[in-house]
């Protein structure tokens, strides 16, 4: 029984181990600017999504900071904390990275195509958004936050 037991316990662990990779980038990044914190979740569609979940000037003038650079109109008046920013990345095993995304910016108001990944620091998320082909683009690093 204890064999069983052991058994059963370790190929739980075994298969969290194997979800790591993918499950990496959840959490909350402080983004490159140190001026907003991006929650990163797994959607129940399986894909990986980001949300503004703080902002170091959330208010000006006395009010929240609202998308006012949307090229929908209709969009302008939302609140820029609680933006979904990350959108729809699925995870790469090939290529150990998260494709198939975009990403907003709220200065711009632009939506690029992008992809994330690690290289040798852990709590250090690279972020590429780009229009067309990826090999030209701008890269800005998240680093892992406590919230």
């Amino acid at each position: 029984m204890k064999k069983f037991l052991f058994t059963v316990i370790s190929l739980l662990f075994a298969g969290s181990l194997l979800a790591q990779p993918e499950n990496k980038v959840v959490g909350v990044w402080l983004t490159q600017d140190k001026d907003s914190k991006i929650e990163v979740s797994k959607g129940k569609d399986g894909k990986f999504h980001g949300n503004i979940v703080w902002l170091k000037e959330p208010n000006r003038n006395g009010q929240p900071k609202k998308d006012e650079k949307n090229p929908e109109v209709k969009l302008r008046s939302r609140p820029t904390l609680g933006l979904n920013l990350l959108s729809g990345f699925s995870f790469d095993k090939s290529k150990n990275e998260w494709v198939d995304g975009t990403i907003y910016d709220p200065k711009s108001g632009k939506t690029y195509k992008c992809l994330m990944w690690f290289e040798d620091e852990p709590n250090v998320l690279h972020v590429k958004g780009f229009i067309g082909f990826s090999l030209i683009g701008k890269e800005i690093e998240w680093t892992k936050s406590t919230m």
